[in-house]
């Protein structure tokens, strides 16, 4: 009987993470279908428009409908706004309260109308907030216990959906505990494993169907490095621990200059801005727009791109711009090409003054290794992406190096994770005028309730709420909690009356 709870949420997070896992690889399958007919078309517009001139006016014109239209959805619906990661992380950590079905139908839709214009943000993104959707709605299969269960269906799905865009099983578990809620958890990895596996499984099945391919990357011939070599990933990853923290303050001052000093401007006409520099971009090359994901293979594939060092800018632009201004697209793809590009730089540099050419693809892979490290600061994720996106299997050693030095230069700056960044300056514009409820009390466990058989860990607790200590008033001690433990419990939250909702469909209804 001592182990009924156990079996039981153990069986039920399995089940939950394999359902949410398939729905969600087989819509973001379907969504990468989308995806790559739109920017195919978007490439196809732009050549169209560089051909026949005459077409700019009215595309202009087009795109101003488009602003005025993005703007008064965003006004509306919060949870559209931005890149999906942050949105996602607010949401799976409780911040921000959403309808999934509509949230879902919101980023399939929108995110495909930036890839269109060819803003460039990425499909990643969408990709996590669809999964965090679609989680949501197969955690209400539970019935009565979808409440407390919710998180978990959510946290699975997003994985598998960060999975399923990148490629990356591994990654996507270790999104879970490494960004999404920044704790281990038996039970988070064990929701998370099922649904990257079933979407995994489900994507591989589908994927040669509709013509898509299940990674982001093909196979890549890299050579290994030698001992005498080591100072490549000493330098690569101290050059993108640098830069994470002038990223970092590029970004705050472009925040500062939309949100701040042009406060008063209507939404519409800073995303018309945003859309008309990509729009000119575009037109003199579409490889400075668009996701990046082309741009990072013709990098690979040894083509260089004229004037790297404008483009490193103007991409790194027009991401900050659209994201600020709440564009819907993801930063992950977007980054990673503004991090090969600087890495390409560098490659063009060291070869230049004799380093043998042969190492440039390492130099890239390395890049893109320390952006996800100090730019993003999830190192755990930067090794196993670059294993198994990256194809880095013999540069184990030079990969662990990179991330180091990356994510300690980041750490010695202060620098912190561009997507804390944009989920820090997306919770204070909501909350900005709402006002924080604070309370400690005692709670008790109710029998058959969800937390019954589960460490406090393995909880997702209300937002803003903190176990202080736990009673052990049951008839069993251990860190398992019982029926009749008491809990005393303080909270600090801006809406108490969903707080309060959450906490009964975890500890049951209290007298």
């Amino acid at each position: 009987m001592k182990k009924r709870p156990v079996i039981q949420h153990v069986g039920v997070g399995l089940l939950l993470g394999g359902i949410a896992g398939a729905v969600t690889g087989a819509v973001i399958t379907l969504y990468k279908f989308c995806a790559k007919q739109i920017i195919h078309l978007s490439e196809e517009g732009y050549a169209f428009l560089r051909q026949r001139p005459l077409w700019i006016l009215p595309a202009v014109v087009a795109l101003f409908v488009l602003a005025v239209v993005l703007g008064h959805i965003y006004r509306r619906t919060t949870n559209l706004r931005g890149g999906g990661i942050p949105t996602a992380i607010a949401i799976l950590r409780g911040w921000l309260p959403f309808q999934w079905l509509r949230n879902a139908v919101g980023i399939f839709t929108l995110s495909l109308t930036t890839f269109l214009v060819g803003v460039p943000l990425g499909n990643e993104g969408p990709s996590v907030q669809l999964g965090t959707a679609l989680g949501k709605g197969c955690s209400s299969l539970l019935g009565k216990r979808a409440d407390a269960w919710s998180r978990y269906g959510m946290t699975g799905g997003a994985c598998a959906g960060f999975s399923t865009a990148t490629g990356a099983p591994l990654s996507g578990i270790l999104f879970a505990v490494e960004e999404a809620h920044h704790r281990v958890s038996p039970l988070i990895l064990l929701v998370a494993t099922a649904a990257v596996g079933a979407a995994r499984l489900v994507s591989d099945l589908l994927a040669p169907a509709l013509g898509v391919s299940s990674t982001l990357f093909p196979h890549l011939q890299l050579r290994p490095l030698s001992v005498a070599d080591s100072w490549i990933p000493l330098a690569v990853g101290a050059l993108f621990g640098l830069f994470a923290v002038v990223f970092l303050s590029f970004y705050r001052g472009v925040a500062h200059l939309l949100n701040n000093k042009l406060d008063k401007m209507a939404d519409r006409y800073k995303i018309f801005a945003i859309l008309l520099l990509t729009l000119g971009m575009g037109l003199w090359s579409y490889s400075t727009i668009s996701t990046g994901h082309e741009l990072i293979l013709s990098l690979f594939d040894g083509e260089t791109v004229l004037l790297l060092a404008a483009l490193l800018l103007v991409r790194t632009t027009l991401t900050v711009g659209a994201n600020v201004t709440n564009m819907t697209g993801g930063i992950f793809l977007p980054l990673l090409a503004i991090g090969a590009v600087l890495s390409a730089l560098f490659a063009e540099g060291v070869t230049a003054l004799g380093l043998d050419a042969s190492y440039y693809p390492v130099i890239l892979v390395l890049g893109i290794t320390a952006c996800i490290a100090g730019m993003m600061k999830m190192p755990l994720t930067a090794v196993a992406f670059a294993i198994e996106a990256l194809s880095a299997y013999h540069l184990i050693l030079p990969v662990l190096l990179v991330t180091a030095v990356a994510y300690g230069v980041a750490e010695l700056f202060d620098a912190v994770s561009i997507n804390d960044r944009v989920l820090d300056s997306r919770m204070e514009q909501i909350r900005k005028d709402r006002k924080r409820t604070a309370a400690e009390t005692t709670v008790t466990v109710q029998p058959h309730s969800f937390a019954v058989g589960k460490e406090v860990r393995d909880i997702f607790w209300p937002e803003g709420l903190f176990v202080l200590s736990v009673d052990k008033k049951g008839a069993l001690g251990g860190k398992t909690l019982h029926e009749g433990d008491e809990l005393r419990v303080r909270y600090a939250t801006f809406n108490e009356k969903r707080l309060k909702k959450e906490l009964v469909a975890i500890l049951g209804e209290q007298e």
